[in-house]
């Protein structure tokens, strides 16, 4: 198979490129888990925090929005002690914070879903490229939903982050066109 070469040979890694990486998601949940996730990633490798991701899973309920909301400076202390995950108090503050964002988003009448599709009107982009040269770190579509989730209070959005969850979650396609999930997915 002629994956797209930045997986390179770590089975988790290729696993995640083969099975989940540019697959649509409209799952609430997962698209939350998404976001937090790429948030926790900035400044690392995406394998660094996907090698942590069922720590996480663990630690963080299960990425429940609503028992996340209700974390207090105690849990969070104690999530930043476990060694299982990124402990940045930055972060997981920002995971917090999200989750009372999402909860307001959703209490509002929108659900996460409807709002980052928005931006890509409700079908992925299917892009083209030839080579990693080619993809970009971010893009208008990334930027404005940075800004607009911002506007709704959630931190550790920034454009190059919300392209990365774009990608992640099937907004975009930015499979390399020789490899054949590119096909798949488009």
């Amino acid at each position: 198979m002629d994956r797209c070469p930045w997986c390179g040979t770590d089975p988790l890694y290729v696993a995640y490129h083969d099975q989940e990486w540019g697959v649509p998601e409209h799952d609430d949940r997962r698209l939350f888990e998404f976001l937090i996730l790429e948030g926790a990633q900035a400044g690392l490798s995406w394998i660094t925090v996907l090698r942590k991701r069922e720590n996480y899973r663990k630690a963080m309920d299960g990425f429940d929005p609503e028992k996340i909301a209700r974390y207090d400076d105690a849990k969070i202390a104690a999530l930043l002690q476990d060694s299982g995950l990124i402990r940045n108090r930055l972060k997981m503050g920002a995971a917090v914070g999200n989750a009372r964002a999402y909860l307001d988003l959703r209490d509002a009448g929108t659900s996460l879903d409807t709002f980052v599709w928005d931006f890509v009107d409700g079908q992925p982009r299917i892009n083209r490229f030839r080579s990693l040269s080619e993809v970009p770190a971010v893009t208008p579509a990334a930027e404005a939903l940075s800004k607009a989730l911002k506007k709704q209070g959630f931190r550790f959005v920034g454009p190059t982050i919300m392209y990365a969850f774009m990608q992640a979650a099937g907004l975009v396609n930015d499979h390399l066109v020789s490899c054949p999930r590119h096909r798949e997915l488009a």
